[in-house]
Parts: structure tokens; sequence; C-alpha cells
């Protein structure tokens, strides 16, 4: 009988994993990353769908995509990706699993010293 029990417990816990597709490259990412997070992102191009609204508290009928913008340190020193809304702009905030793509996490943290908002050439006169 306890068999039975750890048959359903077990799935159970696989009903609660489950996937997504992701709205920028397509692939279907699980909500669980390896290192056992819950995620919302795609792992390979960090893109998200703003289901969510941060904003009002509860779910959004936005469905817009969420494209990383920056990478950024959290207050408790966990690093987080930083995330725009295409259709309302609205800004979040997710933790970095451990299965994101490194190169492009490194890409979208130095983006602000590689394309800076102002001319470089400001600097030469200083």
């Amino acid at each position: 009988m306890s068999s039975n029990k750890s048959r359903s417990s077990a799935s159970n816990n696989a009903l609660k994993i489950s996937t997504f597709t992701c709205t920028w490259c397509g692939l279907t990412v699980s909500t669980v990353a390896r290192d056992g997070v819950r995620r919302n992102h795609c792992p390979s191009c960090l893109h998200s769908q703003h289901v969510l609204d941060h904003v009002e508290g509860g779910a959004s009928d936005c469905h817009g995509r969420m494209a990383p913008i920056a990478v950024a340190m959290h207050r408790t020193d966990e690093w987080m990706v930083i995330h725009r809304c295409m259709r309302c702009d609205e800004l979040t905030s997710n933790h970095i699993c451990a299965d994101d793509n490194q190169l492009i996490l490194m890409r979208t943290a130095v983006r602000p010293l590689a394309q800076p908002p102002f001319p470089l050439e400001s600097f030469g006169g200083l």
C-alpha cells in the first residue's frame, strides 16, 4: 500500500513541473531549473512573458514579451536579470538560474559599457 502512495505522490510532483514555450526563441522550457529554482524565463535567450502584474499584484492581461535589459545584484547578494515588457514597459527582476546562458548574461551586463548613453569622446577633454 505504501508503494501506491509513493507512486501517487511522485505523479503529483511530476504534475507540478510544467513547461512553457519561449516567446522569443521558441524553446520549450521547464519551469524548474536544474538547481531546483523555479524559473519564469528562457535559459537560452533570457526572454520571458508578462503573465504577472507586479504593479497591480495579480495576473496580467498584457502577455507581452519581457526582454532582458540588464543584470543587477539584489541587496541579498543574489544576481537578478531585469526584464522590460515590450508592450506596456513594466520592469521586473527575476533570479538568475544556474543554467542560464552565461554569454547572454555577460553581454547584457556589459551593454551599458559597450553602448553608453553619451558619446565617449566627451571624456577626451577631461
